[in-house]
């Protein structure tokens, strides 16, 4: 076995990368104030192509270095907006015919795999604040929640690998099936 280098993997350029065909998959952020977190989002937004990240509320925005050092490019790579509200973006997003889903946890969520992703279908994937989570308020403008399960002592994860989670269940089944 050996491990390849980074010229063997055949990464695409950032102008062959605007062309390809995205997964019709649009990230909102609701209130991540860590860059970190947020350059990680990019990154893995980057990874399984969606179109485009909306930053809502007090989510920190690039240029910022924290951003920066985890998005490692992916933040010229994907489109983002800012939207100081994100009960307002939902809104317009759900007007554009987009579905929208809250990664949280409810009374009435879904597990994660047990979601039936239509192919013909635009998704808006909504993540919420590292303390508080989704805002109540942008929770009930979802169509669905669905919920990552977890069979461990703790009951959250980290916003950029509830990320990560989410995003790969998306892309397997709206690019393999």
């Amino acid at each position: 076995m050996r491990k390849l280098k980074t010229w063997e993997l055949g990464r695409k350029s950032t102008e062959e990368f605007e062309k390809i065909a995205k997964i019709p998959v649009v990230v909102v952020l609701d209130n991540i104030r860590s860059g970190h977190n947020v350059g990680s989002v990019f990154r893995t937004g980057d990874a399984f192509r969606i179109e485009k990240i909306y930053l809502c509320g007090h989510s920190c925005t690039p240029p910022h270095p924290e951003i920066y050092k985890t998005a490692l490019g992916a933040e010229d790579t994907i489109p983002f907006e800012k939207s100081s509200s994100v009960v307002q973006c939902l809104e317009s997003l759900k007007a554009q015919g987009y579905i929208l889903i809250g990664i949280e946890q409810t009374d009435s969520s879904t597990p994660l795999q047990s979601f039936n992703i239509d192919h013909k279908m635009n998704y808006v994937i909504v993540l919420g604040n590292e303390v508080n989570g989704v805002q109540l308020e942008a929770l009930n403008l979802c169509d669905h929640v669905l919920e990552i399960p977890q069979e461990g002592t703790k009951h959250s994860l980290n916003i950029s690998v509830a990320t990560g989670i989410v995003l790969w269940e998306f892309f397997k089944k709206l690019s393999y099936s």
